[in-house]
């Protein structure tokens, strides 16, 4: 449980919080959906994308150079990426404000839960803020050098603490998403009673297992001894379109 109404308070007419009701209702609706459909698309696309990295330098590039070649791709970028992700990061903000824990006088499951998915969230929107102004918006534009992707992640991964704030996103990411899809199933009907929900609870601790795996797989790729900077600067794709990685950021 998020919150507790006492019976004292029901007795002098106070009633208790519901989920929502009118505008309320539908926000919540929609805060809800647009955590699975786009922004949890996006993010599977995004893990698997990046996985690429893994293959070297320059199949990352040319992944990154596809994804920037898609038609319309900048209406796509903020019609399915941004906006839905500053939407829900924001009304997610303003339910935490709203909603009430109580975990110090009710330490149960569903109280951490609760907290944990509200901070967890904190820490992706904060990452992603951050991971796209420097990936996207700062230094070299990607959109227009795609070969240089790789080494631009690998550089800023070069600062342990850059290093421990990607593995610490990651696995913030993947926690949020997969309890997220959990709260969707519980919440939109798809998984009534008890059992349901507990077996599809498993289910969703396993996903994210997966795709944190696959994350922190991608990490290692910029990271690891096998395309070292020298050798990737060196190489004869390393300014080039063709060359280099898969976007860290589009």
């Amino acid at each position: 449980m998020a919150t507790a109404v006492s019976p004292a308070a029901t007795r002098h007419g106070v009633p208790p919080l519901r989920a929502g009701q009118g505008h309320s209702f539908l926000l919540r609706k929609l805060h809800s959906l647009m955590g699975i459909i786009p922004i949890g698309a996006f993010l599977i696309e995004h893990l698997v994308s990046n996985f690429e990295a893994l293959k070297g330098p320059a199949a990352y590039a040319q992944q990154v150079k596809f994804l920037n070649g898609l038609p319309f791709v900048r209406v796509l970028e903020w019609t399915f990426i941004f906006l839905p992700i500053l939407y829900h990061a924001l009304y997610g903000v303003y339910i935490w404000i709203r909603g009430k824990s109580n975990v110090v006088y009710y330490p149960w499951a569903g109280n951490w839960m609760y907290v944990s998915q509200r901070w967890t969230g904190l820490i992706a929107f904060a990452y992603i803020a951050q991971h796209v102004y420097r990936q996207r918006f700062s230094g070299v534009s990607l959109p227009e050098h795609p070969g240089a992707s790789f080494h631009k992640v690998q550089m800023e991964l070069a600062n342990p603490w850059m290093l421990a704030v990607y593995v610490i996103a990651m696995i913030a990411i993947c926690w949020h998403f997969s309890y997220g899809i959990w709260l969707f199933a519980a919440k939109w009907g798809i998984t009534p009673g008890n059992k349901a929900r507990k077996n599809f609870g498993y289910v969703c601790a396993a996903f994210g297992v997966i795709i944190c795996a696959i994350g922190l797989s991608s990490i290692w790729a910029f990271i690891g001894p096998k395309y070292a900077p020298q050798q990737i600067q060196a190489g004869p794709m390393a300014g080039g379109d063709a060359g280099g990685s898969t976007s860290a950021d589009r």
